[in-house]
């Protein structure tokens, strides 16, 4: 669903300098992995000092077979998290596709799973590599990032002409949504390639097998936990101490779904009282009632993430929320059974009065890949993204990855895995009735520990709804009366 999206510039911040010289006295991390970024002062930056990654004139002449104006001779370097995707797609794909018609530039490929870690200290430097895949636990915060001006405007990168027909801009070649999710403040600054289709998963094998049908109202599906925990078989598992998070996703979607998209835009917005919402409420009385019903799989609640999800994809429980990179993340449990089939359902409707309709999903562009202020050749790292979200680019990662990519079409005839088809046949039975929400991204830490903590209360019955709405709306509310924020809002 289309929206728009602007910045409130906060007050009384220090200077981009002064927060890169505090890097590098030892005094703040990038990252989730140690200190949080949001702990210190989020940059302006003086007049006179204002490197903030804004559009610099390019080194070469701009051309049809060079519109980035690259150097067709300097080399890139690169950073890809090592994570669920791997780093392969990068390697046999995207670099194969780029260096055929770049064959001079040197590509510089790294790889790693603490992306924080490994670059913090360049960042300090004012010597960041061209290209970042900001993905996984040490992804750097990108709300800070943006904030600190350590970002490049990646505006002529969606401008550009597409890698496959100069005909067609960038920007034309993606799904709607997708410069939008890495936009702050009016501007892009985030490449999301992947296209994730979230939902409530299940195991079709054991439903098709006990004739059980897939629920479209909550009422259903509360009736369909009741026979499947007499079958002897826990109805849900979540994803655990690590993520009870991942249960904020169907809350959040059948909110949207009763009352509109609305009461997720103010959430975004920080309005007080958003998270006491009556069909946020409403949503939340619906989660907790599988706590209440002892639906959930036992001992879930301290799991970690993958034990979790591993138990669901191994047959002992058949519904787990989650976005469409489970089947490629628990590939490994998937095959122990050959029989085991997954699929995604769209959340049930809370009433029969809901504003949106059932199809409706939660989808979005994700996999955050940035190119740094002070990167030392940031357009070639912007044609390598042009490379990357070419057709060839874009159906490779698919089918390397098991995922779905931003570019449109490029997923046309691949042969899906049973999972990512079902994503895609969710997806196209949406239409316009896609829902997303923002916070996560701008806020970082609002969700994760804020949102998160108050959610694990919840499925664990140690807060009752009014309770979790309190705690919530404590969250937002610290966040909204932060001044070192720079704050985002948006509008349907």
């Amino acid at each position: 669903m289309a929206s728009s999206i602007t910045g409130r510039t906060p007050s009384g911040t220090s200077s981009r300098r002064k927060f890169l010289q505090q890097i590098a006295a030892g005094g703040i991390a990038i990252g989730s992995g140690s200190v949080a970024l949001s702990s210190c002062a989020i940059g302006g930056s003086d007049d006179d000092d204002d490197d903030s990654g804004d559009t610099a004139e390019a080194p070469e002449e701009r051309s049809e077979e060079n519109p980035l104006g690259i150097d067709p001779e300097e080399p890139v370097e690169i950073h890809i998290f090592d994570g669920g995707f791997g780093d392969a797609y990068a390697t046999d794909i995207h670099q194969p596709i780029f260096s055929e018609r770049w064959p001079d530039v040197e590509i510089d490929h790294n790889a790693a799973v603490d992306i924080a870690g490994e670059l913090q200290t360049r960042f300090a430097a004012e010597d960041p590599p061209d290209f970042i895949n900001n993905s996984g636990d040490g992804q750097m915060d990108p709300g800070q990032l943006v904030a600190d001006g350590l970002l490049h405007d990646l505006t002529e990168l969606f401008d550009a002409p597409s890698w496959d027909d100069p005909e067609v801009p960038v920007r034309d070649t993606l799904r709607a949504g997708t410069i939008e999710s890495g936009t702050f403040d009016g501007k892009p600054y985030i490449l999301n390639y992947t296209f994730t289709v979230f939902g409530i998963w299940y195991n079709k094998t054991l439903m098709d097998e006990n004739g059980w049908s897939v629920p479209t109202t909550w009422d259903e599906m509360l009736d369909l936990c009741a026979e499947i925990a007499d079958a002897g078989i826990a109805p849900w598992v979540y994803q655990g101490v690590t993520a009870p998070r991942y249960m904020n996703w169907p809350l959040l979607t059948m909110a949207a779904k009763l009352a509109g998209p609305e009461v997720l835009v103010a959430i975004d917005n920080l309005e007080e009282g958003a998270w006491g919402h009556e069909a946020v409420r409403e949503a939340a009385s619906a989660i907790r009632s599988l706590h209440e019903g002892g639906y959930f799989l036992d001992g879930v609640e301290g799991m970690e993430y993958r034990d979790a999800q591993g138990l669901w994809a191994r047959g002992e429980a058949v519904f787990c929320p989650s976005g469409s990179w489970i089947e490629n993340e628990e590939a490994d449990a998937i095959a122990e059974d050959p029989s085991f089939e997954l699929a995604v359902m769209p959340e049930p409707l809370l009433s029969e009065d809901s504003v949106m309709p059932l199809e409706t999903i939660r989808a979005t562009a994700g996999e955050p890949y940035i190119i740094p202020a002070d990167a030392n050749n940031p357009r070639t790292g912007m044609e390598y993204m042009r490379a990357m979200l070419s057709q060839e680019g874009a159906r490779g990662f698919t089918e390397m990855v098991t995922s779905l990519t931003s570019v449109i079409g490029a997923a046309d005839g691949v042969e899906l895995a049973p999972g990512l088809s079902s994503a895609q046949e969710a997806l196209n039975a949406a239409g316009d009735n896609i829902v997303n929400w923002f916070y996560p991204t701008w806020y970082k830490e609002m969700e994760n520990p804020g949102i998160d903590q108050a959610t694990g209360k919840l499925l664990r019955g140690d807060a009752t709804v009014d309770e979790w709405v309190d705690e919530c709306e404590a969250v937002a509310a610290e966040i909204r009366e932060d001044d070192s924020l720079l704050k985002q809002n948006r509008e349907l």
